[in-house]
């Protein structure tokens, strides 16, 4: 897996790239840019699944529960 530098903070590596624009994001800046506008690579975009619209309120919520 390719690593780069995080383009909001560059001190950051991350594995997460996003391939239409060709940058990377860290954890703290997963978030599709281009939610709304066609890209071929959405279907494998760990990028886009992550920020899709309730995830990471699923996430928290079950991190809630396991930690009661």
């Amino acid at each position: 897996m390719q690593m780069g530098k995080c383009r909001n903070h560059p001190d950051r590596e991350t594995p997460y790239q996003c391939m239409k624009h060709n940058y990377f994001l860290c954890n703290e800046c997963l978030q599709c840019s281009d939610p709304d506008i066609y890209c071929k690579f959405r279907s494998s975009c760990p990028i886009h699944f992550s920020s899709k619209k309730g995830f990471d309120k699923e996430e928290e919520k079950e991190k809630t529960e396991i930690n009661g």
